[in-house]
């Protein structure tokens, strides 16, 4: 699948620590490439929604199959990004 990341989630990326940036990368990019399969880090909320977990970081996703795209709405430290 396609990954995108909107530009709000971009921009929150840019500027957390690059430690934690690079790592959040690649696990988002092993999620585009297999959504489907089961990742220890990885949770759906349900209606193709769900959340990836890196330390105090969380990217809160969405899965559009007819198109085959994974898109990241929003990245932020776990306190704040579900609000």
């Amino acid at each position: 699948m396609k990954l995108v990341i909107e530009a709000s989630a971009l921009k929150m990326l840019l500027r957390m620590p690059a430690s934690d940036a690079d790592g959040l990368r690649r696990k988002l990019k092993a999620f585009a490439a297999a959504p489907h399969d089961p990742h220890p880090w990885a949770k759906a909320f349900g209606g193709g929604r769900g959340r990836i977990r890196h330390g105090d970081w969380r990217a809160v996703y969405t899965i559009d199959g007819d198109v085959m795209v994974v898109t990241v709405l929003k990245i932020g430290n776990r306190k704040e990004v579900y609000r």
